[in-house]
């Protein structure tokens, strides 16, 4: 462990330094950061999942940064550069750009101008000219002048020194270190029109004569001016105005108006055209573009957690239709706890005849398996299907399921494992109705990139993109907990500390030995030792014999229940069922050097609702009948809404008409709204008006002021 990694967290975060040597410890042994912040609120001072993993991310940078700076030293040995100055200097380096200009002066390079230059002899008349002394340059220049060695003249013999002058300052950490403040503080982001894209790059068009601070630049606009460069439309610059920063060097480095320094503020000119500016600018690109990328992952994590976290129908038998026009509807039929039990098409949008045929087989079937719910899926036809169900006034509610991502489960390897002989348009509508019962569980068969709660997604870094999202979803899997005996294998994978390999063993086992009936026989899993039981089993429910297994309570707290159940004179179960067993048990008298406040308190909370699910109830939504199409749609019309994507500059609400209206940040509240997710969030009914409608381009606009949140 290092301290002095310890101390720069701890001061950046403003956290205690016990608390992030605590985690960086437990991070150490193998500890997840679900286990850390629920188990182990003691030692990290409550810090709850965000926190930890914000300690455990900066240890890793600090630990990369550690390994550059190694790496460095190592080549500078190796080629007998490394003085005791620039060992200080390399070690007293606090982040990459500044480790990188010390580098620099020192790194291999392939020979530029400059170095050819030193070749023909010209380093001293350069270092001459840039003492800014007041000696004549052309006169000085003409002992350089060598035929021989490629200086026929002192012009030439002024242009070396002038290059090697201009490559020097670029290599300044000092002039580095001052030309990025100038680039951060007062850049431009500017954006032209590619010359000739003005039609084919109309997509673009509010970007061809675009100019703002770069330091104010939003992330989304960044991003999608970025790729606008990327498909050649747009010319991007991203740099101060010339005059400032050349302005900026002249005032730190030219010393008078001599002929001498003349010819160096001349080579001042040629480094910032040819390499200090573009290597800043490219800096900056770096930054803006890694900013961006934080702020746009930030918003689809944000988005994913409210989509997996949404609430559940519960273990209810449900028929679940995937809708089509030319096609049909596919049908499925699931049991209670999810297992397909029959499927067919049916074609309620299609003639007289094939409407009541699908009348007819959705009556039947809704009686002989006692379906408690229909899931029908939101994209083609699915308005026109809902109509139809409703319209049969079964007395049984009808909901529209979000269906993004439905058709990549069906073609992935996880519906092959789970619905071998089936078609993959029946693997949809059985996803679709499983979606309904339980969102998280049948979400985490897909990547969430496909399931279309993000922005920019595949413009951002993909492995930055891929950690955050899998962290998001280990959170939401181990707040809500697993049933071991139900869940699937990727539900399992993503519970703390087990991962696909034990996930698939927990499930072989199961399938040979059949449920499990306590947390302890977990340990008999192949693979499973005490570390990884340690971390997943409080995470895991198991209804046995042992009531604390169906909790969050960790078994390495059962004896304290125990005890405090003895104390109590009473048995568990009684803590769990008999409010006034519980009002007996004063949690200060078992507090202990292990064991403190927060984790008592959780033990009773948990004891108040053992395996409580954090999501909410769930609730039938239903669109404005009639409403199935933009055609349907005009200005003034107030319209419930389900929000299905958040981002910086507002919110994407499904209307029901197959396409989503944009709630700009502008027309969210009647107050002044600077983040979108201060308001909406994705899954949230809103009400919305209808404030614009172009058919053509097939844009909607809407406004939620004087409207609630639903």
């Amino acid at each position: 462990m290092n301290e002095l990694h310890i101390q720069i967290i701890s001061r950046e975060l403003s956290l205690k330094p016990q608390h992030v040597k605590a985690v960086a410890a437990l991070l150490d042994e193998g500890a997840t950061v679900p286990f850390i912040s629920r188990y182990r609120k003691e030692a990290t001072g409550t810090m709850d999942e965000v926190g930890v993993a914000g300690v455990r991310d900066r240890l890793v940078e600090l630990a990369e940064l550690d390994k550059r700076r190694e790496a460095i030293l190592s080549s500078l040995l190796e080629r007998d550069l490394l003085t005791d100055d620039l060992k200080q200097a390399i070690a007293q380096a606090k982040d990459k750009a500044r480790l990188e200009d010390i580098y620099l002066p020192h790194r291999p390079k392939r020979r530029t101008r400059a170095t050819m230059a030193k070749e023909r002899g010209l380093e001293p008349l350069a270092n001459l000219l840039f003492s800014q002394k007041g000696v004549n340059p052309k006169c000085e220049a003409e002992r350089f002048v060598n035929p021989d060695k490629d200086v026929p003249d002192v012009d030439s013999a002024l242009a070396g020194a002038r290059d090697i002058i201009a490559e020097n300052i670029s290599e300044s950490p000092k002039a580095r270190a001052a030309m990025r403040a100038l680039f951060v503080k007062r850049g431009r982001f500017v954006s032209k029109v590619a010359k000739g894209k003005e039609d084919t790059g109309a997509t673009y068009r509010d970007w061809f004569d675009w100019d703002e601070p770069l330091a104010r630049i939003p992330g989304h606009r960044a991003l999608a001016m970025f790729r606008g460069e990327n498909e050649k439309l747009l010319k991007l610059s991203l740099r101060p105005l010339e005059e400032e920063a050349t302005g900026l060097m002249r005032r730190s480095i030219l010393k008078g108006d001599g002929t001498d320094s003349r010819e160096v503020g001349l080579a001042l000119d040629d480094c910032y055209k040819r390499l200090l500016g573009p290597s800043m600018e490219n800096e900056v690109r770096a930054e803006v573009k890694k900013r961006a990328d934080a702020e746009a992952i930030g918003v689809f994590a944000a988005n994913l957690r409210e989509l997996l976290l949404a609430a559940p129908l519960g273990q209810k038998r449900v028929l679940a239709l995937d809708p089509g026009f030319r096609t049909g509807a596919k049908l499925t039929v699931l049991d209670a706890q999810g297992a397909l039990k029959e499927y067919t098409t049916i074609f309620p949008t299609g003639s007289k005849r094939q409407q009541s045929e699908a009348s007819e087989t959705l009556r039947t079937l809704c009686s002989q398996y006692a379906v408690e719910a229909i899931a029908i899926g939101n994209g083609t036809a699915g308005r026109e299907t809902e109509t139809f169900v409703r319209e049969l006034n079964l007395s049984i509610p009808a909901v529209l399921v979000n269906e993004a991502g439905a058709s990549i489960y069906s073609a992935s390897e996880i519906a092959r494992r789970e619905f071998p002989d089936l078609d993959l348009t029946v693997r949809g509508s059985a996803s679709i109705g499983r979606r309904l019962m339980d969102p998280l569980a049948e979400l985490v068969k897909i990547d969430p990139k496909s399931i279309g709660v993000g922005q920019y997604q595949h413009d951002v870094d993909q492995t930055d993109l891929k950690k955050s999202l899998d962290d998001v979803v280990e959170r939401c899997v181990n707040s809500v907990g697993v049933d071991v005996n139900t869940a699937s294998r990727e539900l399992l994978a993503s519970v703390s500390g087990l991962g696909p390999v034990l996930a698939e063993n927990i499930v072989a086992y199961r399938d040979e030995h059949g449920p499990f009936t306590s947390r302890r026989e977990l340990l008999k899993v192949k693979r499973l030792g005490p570390k990884a039981f340690e971390q997943a089993a409080g995470f895991l429910r198991v209804n046995g014999k042992e009531v604390l297994d169906g909790s969050a309570v960790h078994p390495e707290r059962y004896a304290l229940v125990k005890q405090m159940a003895k104390d109590a004179g009473c048995s568990v179960a009684d803590l769990i069922t008999d409010q006034t067993a519980r009002e007996r048990v004063t949690i200060d008298k078992y507090i202990s050097e292990e064991v403190g406040l927060p984790t008592l308190r959780d033990i009773m909370d948990e004891l108040t609702k053992p395996g409580r699910d954090p999501r909410a109830e769930f609730s039938a939504f239903s669109f404005t009948e009639g409403v199935n199409d933009i055609k349907d749609l005009h200005e003034g019309m107030k319209l419930p809404g389900i929000v299905t994507n958040v981002t910086k500059f507002g919110a994407f609400v499904d209307i029901g008409v197959h396409r989503d209206g944009l709630v700009h940040i502008s027309q969210l509240a009647d107050k002044f709204v600077r983040d979108p997710s201060e308001v909406v969030a994705a899954g949230r009914e809103v009400e919305v008006t209808v404030i614009g409608v172009d058919e053509k381009r097939g844009r909607i606009n809407l406004s939620m002021k004087n409207n609630r949140g639903a």
